[in-house]
């Protein structure tokens, strides 16, 4: 396994905090490096249905079964824990007792403003740094925009056309419908592929709207779903004049380059060298 930089960062918190929460995308590795981290906390996955059907029906006697705290995974499935946590720790009063992971940034950040402000540390994982990566590999420039940085790809050897392809349908079906109910699903693919066309250009909703065939309001909504999501980011500006700052467009960039280059079609590392859309990414 490849160490990751965050691990020392969420020991000192949790040391520090009644509670720390790892957010980040799907696979970007939250669950391993919680449970190796805090391998001394009993480990409760709410994607188990049997798990998630208890912590809902009776969130007291779910909580009860760690009187000294735990990892919870996947904490946005049951958002109402929060509030119970948030009672657990009131009363204990100390630190080191629960490690949340989740990865959907609305339920989650919602949840966590009414229960846990002040009590939770926030820590966010994404893909392998360029930095974590090289330690153990080394990859050239093309590869790793091929490849992209997603542990699964390098931990399994998994094919990257067939790790972003499982990846995107695994989004699609599950996180996008809890999110937010998308009527046309392929049109919503189509904004995503139109969205990694423009990886690294300054963001124009309109044009994004037209060329799906879609309304500004859709696009503006989408969009903060891809956000929510951990697919794409917004990169503000750089100007010295801080009110440009802020009116200026952002640049749009994806959190994995690897899942770009799949959306764009590039199904081996050799395109990448000639690919016109290259600068983009880098």
């Amino acid at each position: 396994m490849i160490p990751r930089t965050l691990e020392s960062h969420a020991t000192a918190a949790f040391a520090k905090y009644p509670v720390i929460t790892i957010t980040g995308p799907r696979q970007s590795g939250k669950t391993t490096l919680a449970r190796n981290t805090f391998a001394g906390k009993p480990y409760a996955n709410l994607e188990n249905p049997v798990t998630r059907q208890f912590a809902h029906e009776d969130p007291l006697a779910f909580l009860g079964q760690y009187p000294q705290g735990a990892v919870i995974d996947e904490i946005q499935r049951v958002p109402d824990l929060l509030s119970y946590i948030q009672v657990v720790v009131d009363e204990k009063r100390e630190n080191s007792l629960f490690v949340l992971t989740g990865s959907q940034q609305f339920e989650l950040m919602r949840g966590i403003s009414q229960s846990l402000a002040g009590r939770t540390a926030l820590l966010k994982l994404l893909p392998f740094s360029i930095a974590e990566l090289t330690g153990h590999f080394s990859p050239g420039i093309d590869e790793m925009l091929f490849k992209g940085f997603y542990p699964r790809v390098y931990d399994q050897d998994i094919a990257p056309d067939q790790a972003y392809g499982d990846y995107f349908e695994t989004y699609v079906e599950r996180d996008l419908r809890q999110l937010v109910n998308i009527k046309n699903l392929g049109l919503f693919q189509r904004f995503v592929k139109l969205c990694a066309g423009r990886c690294g250009q300054l963001l124009n909703l309109n044009s994004l709207a037209n060329d799906t065939g879609i309304s500004r309001s859709t696009a503006r909504e989408w969009m903060t779903v891809l956000e929510a999501s951990y697919i794409v980011f917004l990169l503000p500006p750089f100007h010295a004049n801080i009110g440009k700052r802020l009116i200026k467009s952002p640049k749009l960039y994806f959190y994995d380059v690897g899942l770009a280059s799949w959306l764009l079609g590039i199904e081996e590392q050799r395109q990448i060298a000639t690919h016109p859309l290259r600068g983009g990414r880098v």
